[in-house]
C-alpha cells in the first residue's frame, strides 16, 4: 500500500502515513475492538445507589477510593450529597454481565 500525498509505502494496518501523515482511510484494529466506556449505576459494586462503584468503574479506579474521597468531600461540602442523590436518579443502571456457566462437579449424562 502507498500513500496517495506522498507516495511512501505503508504497511497494511497503518492508519497513517508515517512521512506526511496522511490517513490512509483504515481504522486501527486497536481503537476498532475497544469498547467505549459508559457512566453506569455498578448494580454489582453497590452499597447505597451503586454511584460510586459505576463512577469508579468508568474510570478504573478503586471504588473504596471514590467513595473515601466522596465521604470528605460531602464532608467538606454538604450539599455535594443533593449531587450524589442526582445521580442516582438519572444515572442508568448497568446492563446484568453474561457469565460462563460454572460446572457443578456433578457428572452429566451424556446422550
Amino acid at each position: 500500500m502507498y500513500c496517495t500525498n506522498c507516495g511512501v509505502v505503508l504497511e497494511e494496518s497503518a492508519g497513517y502515513c508515517s512521512q506526511c501523515g496522511t490517513p490512509t482511510g483504515r481504522q486501527s484494529t486497536a481503537w476498532a475492538t475497544r469498547p467505549v466506556p459508559r457512566l453506569t449505576r455498578s448494580i454489582y459494586d453497590t452499597k447505597i445507589g451503586g454511584v460510586c462503584g459505576g463512577i469508579a468503574q468508568y474510570l478504573a479506579v478503586d471504588p473504596t477510593f471514590v467513595r473515601l474521597i466522596w465521604l470528605v468531600a460531602t464532608i467538606c461540602f454538604p450539599p455535594l450529597l443533593l449531587g450524589y442523590i442526582g445521580a442516582w436518579i438519572i444515572l442508568p443502571k448497568e446492563p446484568p454481565r453474561l457469565e460462563a456457566p460454572v460446572p457443578s462437579g456433578i457428572p452429566q449424562a451424556q446422550s
